[in-house]
């Protein structure tokens, strides 16, 4: 049996459209997030984020169970509680008004050598929102 050139170039390309989907198929398994939380348990950490259009930084230093939030020249704690190596719930210990009475869940997405990006919201509030924080010591 003989088949024409046509057929055999679609055959030929259909290898190679084949093959190539399982490649990236592949390549595409093999990437998943990084995530080293228990390098960002502790330390101190800068976070920049933009309120009303303008730029504000953030600076935090945190233990396993405090955290100290340094923001235009006030500080204020937070106690945590580690729900597991990548999550955790904020509670501030010393809060000014209902709102800040709210606790804050945190989780660590994906971590690389010196950041993680993390996802954030209030607790039993849908929106969330996310930030990049850079270790600084």
């Amino acid at each position: 049996m003989t088949f024409s050139p046509t057929f055999r170039f679609f055959a030929v390309m259909i290898k190679f459209i084949f093959s190539f989907v399982i490649l990236l198929f592949f390549m595409a398994c093999g990437q998943a997030p990084q995530r080293n939380c228990e390098d960002f348990k502790t330390g101190s950490f800068s976070f920049k984020a933009t309120i009303n259009g303008e730029e504000k930084e953030t600076v935090f230093h945190r233990t396993l169970d405090l955290e100290v939030d340094e923001f235009e020249g006030k500080k204020d704690s937070s106690s945590i509680r580690w729900i597991n190596d990548c999550e955790y719930v904020l509670k501030n210990l010393n809060p000014k008004n209902k709102a800040e009475e709210k606790p804050i869940h945190i989780k660590i997405l994906t971590t690389s050598g010196s950041s993680y990006t993390f996802e954030y919201n209030i607790v039993g509030d849908n929106n969330k929102f996310k930030g990049t924080a850079f270790k600084i010591d």
